[in-house]
């Protein structure tokens, strides 16, 4: 079911007792539910570099752009030895080809932001930063869809997310293998076209402009382009008029084939979904049934229509 969808996600998420007091942070919707779809690579860096359970807390302290990670009570210092280790785990992880990570939030090591750095002269005085596991993962792994526990229990920022997940996997999967070609590139975006509207316009547009340029440019620089591109426009967040604009997109498909009291149905629903009446999933459904009813078949491809299982009903609540 999962299809092989990668992602790493802080030990402590899944029941693992790694922290500093021997407990766990076991994240109910990150095992139960999402985890009936992903395959979970665990990650903890404090527990793997040798801290040990239990364990003296630690934290960050000096500058935003290098920070010591020292232990709260005795001062040791960790960080050579956690640096060393976040680069070969980070190593590991490459061959990984991992499709999205979930950190814990809160942690020196894990937190994607929001973490304190101590100032070492005056411990009262903070400011706030990155893990320095987390902070190290973003910047070798760019495009990899990340987020933090917390997060995911916002219903759009979990939405997005997933969508960028799965969308990662696609691009993957469709892309990055030897046999691609311009004709691939050509399909995908064809198939993503309603979806990355629903994001961002000017996105589409400049992966349109890669795309028409393809088979001038060097084929390993377009999908370095489009890829950054691609996942620079999903990261932007859908909203309700974005959507509406999309629906209202793919009602001018085949609103000459259905009646007119079934077009009233659907106009009817969008407007409710616009006007925060009804979640996404009404008009997306009326929609997907006509353009199945009638085989509307460039809409058929459309991820947009399906950009993640139905069993998660993200969509039910955005």
């Amino acid at each position: 079911m999962n299809d092989n969808i990668q992602i790493g996600v802080s030990s402590c998420l899944l029941g693992e007792k790694v922290r500093w007091n021997g407990d766990h942070k076991k994240d109910r919707y990150v095992q139960e539910v999402l985890g009936k779809f992903f395959n979970y690579i665990p990650v903890c860096p404090e527990m793997e570099v040798g801290m040990g359970v239990p364990r003296e807390t630690v934290a960050l302290y000096g500058s935003l752009e290098e920070p010591k990670m020292l232990s709260r009570t005795t001062r040791t210092d960790w960080t050579k030895r956690m640096n060393r280790f976040i680069k070969a785990r980070i190593k590991d992880l490459a061959g990984e080809d991992l499709d999205g990570f979930i950190f814990k939030s809160k942690s020196p090591s894990c937190g994607l932001g929001r973490i304190p750095v101590y100032s070492l002269e005056d411990p009262a005085k903070a400011r706030h930063g990155a893990g320095l596991f987390a902070r190290e993962f973003s910047k070798v792994f760019p495009l990899v869809p990340s987020e933090e526990e917390g997060r995911l229990h916002d219903p759009k920022i979990r939405e997005n997310f997933i969508v960028r997940v799965f969308s990662f996997h696609r691009l993957k999967s469709a892309l990055f293998h030897g046999r691609a070609k311009a004709g691939f590139l050509v399909k995908f975006h064809t198939q993503h076209k309603f979806l990355l509207l629903a994001h961002s316009r000017k996105h589409y547009l400049e992966l349109g402009k890669i795309v028409a340029e393809v088979k001038s440019q060097p084929w390993n620089r377009v999908l370095v382009s489009y890829a950054s591109t691609f996942m620079e426009a999903l990261a932007l967040k859908s909203t309700a008029k974005k959507n509406t604009d999309v629906l209202m997109h793919m009602m001018g498909f085949f609103k000459k084939l259905i009646p007119s009291e079934d077009k009233k149905d659907i106009l009817q629903a969008i407007e409710d979904y616009r006007n925060e009446l009804v979640p996404l999933v009404v008009p997306v459904t009326l929609v997907q049934h006509y353009v199945k009813k009638y085989r509307v078949e460039y809409l058929l491809d459309q991820v947009y229509l399906n950009p993640h299982p139905k069993e998660l009903m993200l969509r039910n609540h955005v």
